[in-house]
Formats: C-alpha cells, structure tokens, sequence
C-alpha cells in the first residue's frame, strides 16, 4: 500500500488555477494520447475519465482513493493539458427543483413504503 501523501507528493491541493469541487466535470481532452510523463496514479485515473464526462466524484469512488488525493491527480492532468475541469452546472434558482410540493413529496413519499 502506497500512503496519499506519496501519490501526491506531500501535496494537498491542486494548484490554484482550478476549482475542483466533488461536481466538478472532468472531462478527458485526447482519449489516443497515451500520457507520456504522468505517473502510474495519474495514469489510471486518467484511464477512468477516458470512459466519458464524469463528475469528480464517480473516478474518486472508482480509483478507491481519498478526494484530496484526486484532486491534486486531476490538477495535474489539467496542467498537463490531458483534461478539462469545467465547474458544477447549477439549477437556476426557482426552477422546478425549488417547488415546496415537490421537495415535501420527495421527503414523504419513503416514509409511505
């Protein structure tokens, strides 16, 4: 077992050019580049966000390590121009997910089953 803080470098954020949140979209820029340069954890996380557009999150859980330690992973990956960092798509304010009813029926509608 290798620790986080080995994977990163002793490192803890990525650098503060990107704003990487858990719904932060990370988006693989070349899927053919092989990623000359990166490192066997960079490599393989690099491998998880080839399979498509995912929020930070999913490669997170599917890589087994701590955010922190993806983060950093993924500020490299984006200095190295290999992936995209595109902030959380948010809901504009009084949509539908604003409803009351709607959020009150979400809350009871477990409670009935």
């Amino acid at each position: 077992m290798v620790r986080p803080y080995t994977v990163t470098r002793g490192r803890t954020r990525p650098s503060d050019r990107y704003a990487i949140d858990l719904m932060s979209r990370v988006t693989a820029l070349d899927t053919d580049a092989a990623g000359s340069g990166v490192d066997h954890a960079g490599a393989a996380l690099l491998e998880l966000v080839r399979r498509g557009p995912r929020p930070v999150a999913e490669p997170a859980a599917d890589a087994d390590l701590p955010l922190t330690v993806v983060r950093v992973l993924l500020g490299d990956l984006a200095e190295a121009g290999l992936v995209r960092i595109d902030p959380p798509h948010r809901a504009p304010a009084g949509g539908a997910a604003a409803d009351p009813g709607l959020l009150r029926e979400i809350v009871d509608r477990p409670r009935e089953i």
